[in-house]
């Protein structure tokens, strides 16, 4: 099969950089691919982080051509005239903002003169805590496409009543891999990161800091377990860090959390899930969690919120615990279950076995399938 591929890649960070460039490095074990991506992004406005750029030593890196910027339509047609000319047999476009919608419209319609069908990964419909009016946005740039993967039940539902004519599949977000792997023992990562010994608890909060991930109801939570749990927040504030520090002196955990407000480059994540006995999901909304099939490869038990599809990747009292949201009785609750239960053990090993499930392999195979049913575009 030949297909043809647009995303984020490395210089650019964070989550969905990495998941196209291991997509395309998988799909490249069975297929030959062209893999398209940008040489910029976001404009300042919608990227409040310090920098789009990744600052790991040891990135994540697939070939790819870099000339698409989404600032200027001339990029848009030369690569959409690319499209044309190769007859891919298919176009894998993702979606996650509308931000990127006229530039897959004048792809897509270039994969269409070649007759190729459009087939759209869904990270997320919509936004978490984005306005009514960027469901339309979605409805009208998800209209492109022939076939469509979607990482929660409930978002298959939507786009089902959306496009009934047109597949709509449930997949998944493989756990991430290919990070540098160094063998770090507990007490090593531990160590490094300036965190207490072994004997104390440590729970992990892993990634940037927005209001949906919902911290401030882990907070309160941390507050009403046992007093030698120790929680980890580890990532990029896109929120008043200060507000957050008031909270935790009000609390009178101090003593009790530890704060690094950075971008985490790939070389240094091993140590965070290592160290941890257990990373915490407190969500309030979204779809799914990249963060969290990071703590699946590592081998770590989950504790998350009934979110989105969180559900469906964290199998309550199996690899971890699943809560409601916006409740921090019922995160504390299970953390202190988590503790009392002594179910790091069993829940670690659940996490190899759900690794095998949400595999990339298992992901391509689903992209062959949708391939082997769809007709030539019109």
């Amino acid at each position: 099969m030949n297909l043809a591929v647009v995303g984020p890649t490395y210089p650019f960070r964070g989550g969905i950089a990495h998941f196209t460039t291991l997509l395309v490095q998988h799909l490249r074990r069975r297929h030959t691919v062209d893999f398209y991506s940008y040489w910029r992004q976001y404009p300042a406005w919608l990227f409040p982080g310090n920098t789009d750029r990744d600052p790991s030593a040891e990135p994540l890196q697939e070939a790819a051509d870099r000339s698409l910027d989404p600032y200027n339509p001339l990029t848009w047609r030369r690569v959409a005239r690319r499209l044309a000319a190769s007859r891919p047999d298919v176009l894998l476009l993702q979606w996650w903002t509308p931000f990127w919608l006229p530039l897959q419209a004048a792809l897509a319609r270039g994969a269409r003169r070649a007759g190729a069908p459009v087939l759209f990964f869904c990270h997320q419909l919509v936004e978490p805590d984005s306005s009514p009016l960027e469901w339309q946005a979605a409805r009208l740039g998800l209209r492109l496409g022939q076939a469509y993967i979607v990482v929660t039940e409930r978002e298959r539902a939507q786009l089902q009543a959306a496009y009934p004519r047109r597949r709509v599949a449930l997949g998944h977000h493989p756990a991430y891999e290919g990070f540098p792997n160094r063998g770090l023992t507990p007490a090593e990562a531990r160590s490094a990161l300036g965190l207490p010994p072994l004997d104390t608890p440590v729970f992990l909060a892993f990634g940037f800091v927005r209001k949906y991930k919902g911290l401030r109801y882990l907070l309160p939570a941390l507050a009403q377990t046992p007093g030698a749990a120790h929680l980890l927040i580890a990532g990029e504030f896109w929120e008043d860090e200060q507000e957050y520090r008031r909270l935790i002196a009000d609390l009178g955990l101090t003593a009790r959390v530890t704060i690094h407000n950075r971008y985490i480059p790939n070389e240094a994540m091993e140590a965070y899930f290592v160290a941890a006995n257990a990373l915490v999901l407190p969500y309030l909304s979204g779809s799914q969690s990249g963060v969290g099939m990071l703590a699946i490869q590592y081998g770590l038990p989950i504790i998350a919120t009934q979110v989105g599809g969180l559900a469906e990747t964290v199998r309550d009292g199996v690899n971890g615990l699943i809560v409601p949201p916006a409740d921090s009785a019922a995160l504390a609750g299970a953390m202190r279950r988590f503790l009392a239960e002594a179910l790091e053990a069993p829940m670690r090993a659940a996490a190899e076995r759900a690794r095998e499930r949400l595999s990339w392999p298992a992901l391509i195979d689903l992209i062959e399938e949708i391939h082997d049913g769809l007709a030539p575009a019109g």
